[in-house]
């Protein structure tokens, strides 16, 4: 399964931090400067009582506070993740969220503008908190579901580029050539092609959401399953669960490193640390041979 060439996705992973930076940084000030100049024109039309830099204000002090917010709502998105088949579970969790991140937004923007006016020595006048609350709330929604909506298909985009993992099905006609139950191999589905990857080859696991990433030879592949559905399905031998979010194939780890309050560190044979949490340290120790003094 070892290419000679790098992927696409391995070419994309020493500038994904700076296209992801970049990106929200650039629509932040592509917006602002858009609405400033639409506003700007609207008010000239009107012959409306507005300094010029007032609605320069408006927008910047707005698209500044949702660039601050992006970040969480990235985090959010990614620990409640919204699928097809998951989106009436996840959508209260995310109107909620919806209303933290306007009042957030709100009271951001409105503390950038009073200090950008206090400097050109007159207040600013919000206006009516309930009812402009409210009015701002209908616009953020939008804006907060257009973004998570974007963070969405990026990651299915990035999933399709390294690959999604899926567990063998049970065949047509005839019985299946290894148990499905706790199967042997798991499918990968990487740019059109199919590959077949050896449970023991797995390296460890992460959750993340409804989906487990597996770690093989240096490349994830997303299996969409929770971290305790996976774990039901692999050999209790060669797999041990040491965190939440954790599953290690025991042949991997190289040592274990105690931490305080009963924590500890698992260094892997290619040097990746995962944590262990105190709940799964003392099972994992009877399993390990030389973890005698961890």
């Amino acid at each position: 399964m070892s290419a000679t060439r790098p992927t696409p996705y391995e070419r994309y992973l020493p500038w994904r931090r700076w296209v992801e930076v970049g990106f929200w940084i650039g629509m932040t000030v592509v917006n602002a400067v858009a609405n400033s100049y639409t506003v700007i024109i609207d008010i000239r039309k009107n012959d409306l009582p507005y300094a010029t830099w007032e609605p320069v204000v408006w927008e910047w002090s707005s698209g500044l506070m949702w660039l601050a917010l992006a970040w969480p709502i990235v985090w959010f998105s990614r620990r409640y993740p919204v699928h097809w088949d998951n989106w009436r579970r996840q959508l209260p969790r995310h109107l909620l969220a919806s209303v933290v991140v306007s009042v957030v937004h709100v009271v951001g923007m409105v503390g950038l503008r009073t200090v950008a006016y206090a400097s050109q020595g007159v207040d600013y006048d919000f206006g009516h908190w309930p009812r402009e609350l409210f009015y701002e709330y209908v616009k953020d929604v939008r804006t907060y579901a257009s973004m998570v909506v974007l963070i969405s298909f990026y990651r299915l985009l990035l999933r399709r580029l390294q690959g999604e993992a899926s567990l063998l099905s049970e065949p047509d006609e005839g019985p299946p050539v290894e148990p499905l139950d706790r199967p042997e191999r798991f499918l990968v589905r990487k740019l059109g092609r199919e590959f077949l990857v050896a449970a023991g080859d797995i390296e460890w696991l992460q959750a993340s959401g409804n989906y487990a990433n597996l770690r093989v030879r240096g490349h994830d592949y997303p299996l969409r399953s929770t971290i305790a559905g996976i774990e039901a399905r692999l050999d209790p031998r060669a797999f041990a669960r040491v965190h939440r979010s954790y599953i290690v194939n025991l042949g991997q780890v190289a040592s274990i490193e105690p931490l305080d309050a009963g924590e500890a560190r698992l260094h892997l044979r290619d040097g990746t640390v995962i944590p262990c949490s105190r709940r799964y340290r003392q099972a994992l120790r009877g399993r390990i041979d030389g973890s005698d003094g961890a």
